[in-house]
């Protein structure tokens, strides 16, 4: 049968140590009960065939039920947590850091909690970043500011020996890892790492993709931010556009590989007219490329706002072959270059325009986190601290389903999640953007994107 997983969870030993969480065992006492290792969330929730009907309960659909357990495998006397945060800025990166505190601290009662500054490359020697004692005094309030209260880098997490000699030399003995899919793809590497040299401490990511394109995952934290920002700003430009004479506005979003972003901004802005995603291919010129559609609604409407996500169109590029600090592909500014052929269309057929373009993307990730996301990255903080104390190991904590659950860090990074063309998603953007489903001048060249 396709798409066959395994979401088995590592343990790093049995677990004697009874929890100091009180909770209940059984229903009627009007407390809450501690979650067991053989509670399950269904991966696979719909029904396709009569071959997806017999699909076994076992670890292949089967995601292990995050939360506290009766009994855990860390003694809380005993351990020093370690928290960093990797990549690039998300919004909720410091309620994530303020509920992981919080939680090991007041409900477990662990009171050495180290802080790694400036992700990985704050556990390098030579580049002088002491770690920060954290307490929930010192991190009470920094939910209300945008950015990492601990810093953040790319790069560093190909240096897996030197990392572990650092949590060896401060015994740290449960890591909190909190970044994307290279991060966590670091992180799988350090806990083999650990593994190898049989050492006990939990290595728990806490995934962070502004993108959303995490597999299996519902949605991950700060996305839901990153869309009302956005749809703010594609606000601001339809206004702008609006009030021109044939204004165009364009707004370029985050959005390497997936198009998430910009999809969720245009069906929440209901102002958008042309969304352009990594995963559906557009010609600039010709008689069914976008630059003649655009011509179109201009005519007709007399504005348009078009949202490109930075990874669309990147075929138009030349490729270079350089990759960043994160052993990412180095993209051509879309944005830029769409801004430039528009002027440079409409100018050679004399067509007066009034073109506004902003690239909200650094305000987006530095932005304060929505009600709800903060209600998300709380709960995320405390779920991975639940798993680290229980030993497990390997892993990272997500929403799937609407419950939160422990998914293999092997499994999550297996490849990217993206917006499906033929989708519900994509369908109901095209409902709201009105735009045309290919714009391409020859069907024949499109080559779909393996989902």
């Amino acid at each position: 049968m396709e798409n066959k997983y395994d979401f088995t969870i590592e343990q790093l030993g049995p677990c004697k140590v009874h929890s100091p969480i009180e909770l209940s065992t059984k229903h009627g006492e009007f407390r809450a009960n501690y979650v067991k290792d053989s509670s399950y969330v269904r991966y696979k929730v719909n029904v396709f065939d009569d071959e997806e009907k017999s699909d076994g309960l076992d670890s292949s659909n089967l995601m292990q039920k995050a939360g506290p357990r009766e009994y855990i495998y860390f003694n809380p006397a005993h351990v020093t947590a370690g928290i960093c945060t990797c990549g690039g800025l998300c919004p909720g990166l410091n309620d994530v850091i303020r509920a992981v505190v919080r939680c090991l601290y007041y409900r477990y009662g662990v009171k050495k909690i180290r802080g790694f500054r400036f992700g990985f490359k704050g556990f390098f020697p030579e580049t002088g970043f002491d770690t920060v004692e954290l307490t929930p005094f010192n991190v009470d309030d920094i939910h209300k500011i945008g950015g990492s209260f601990l810093g953040t880098s790319r790069g560093g997490g190909n240096r897996v020996s030197e990392i572990v000699d650092a949590i060896e030399s401060l015994s740290i003995n449960m890591l909190f890892i909190i970044g994307g899919d290279g991060t966590q793809r670091g992180s799988l590497d350090i806990a083999n790492e650990i593994e190898r040299r049989g050492l006990k401490v939990a290595v728990v990511g806490i995934p962070k993709t502004v993108d959303n394109d995490l597999l299996f995952i519902d949605r991950s934290f700060g996305f839901e931010t990153a869309v009302q920002r956005a749809t703010e700003a594609v606000t601001s430009i339809h206004m702008e556009a609006y009030s021109q004479i044939n204004g165009i506005g364009l707004v370029k979003l985050m959005g390497r590989e997936s198009g998430f972003i910009a999809t969720a901004t245009a069906l929440s802005s209901h102002e958008t007219n042309f969304c352009l995603i990594p995963e559906v291919p557009f010609d600039l010129d010709g008689p069914n490329g976008f630059l003649a559609h655009l011509e179109k609604r201009v005519f007709e409407r007399h504005h348009a706002v078009i949202i490109v996500a930075e990874g669309a169109g990147q075929e138009l590029f030349k490729d270079t072959g350089e990759t960043d600090a994160s052993g990412n592909k180095k993209l051509g500014d879309i944005g830029i270059y769409l801004r430039d052929k528009i002027n440079e269309y409409f100018q050679k057929k004399g067509i007066h325009i009034n073109l506004k373009y902003v690239d909200p993307s650094y305000q987006i990730r530095s932005s304060v986190t929505t009600a709800n996301d903060s209600i998300y990255c709380e709960r995320l903080g405390s779920y991975a601290v639940h798993a680290a104390m229980a030993g497990k190991t390997k892993m990272v904590v997500g929403l799937v389903n609407e419950k939160y659950v422990h998914i293999p860090i092997k499994m999550v990074t297996m490849k990217r999640k993206f917006v499906d063309p033929e989708g519900a998603l994509w369908r109901d953007a095209l409902d709201a953007t009105r735009q045309p489903i290919l714009m391409v001048n020859n069907l024949n060249s499109v080559t779909p994107r393996e989902q």
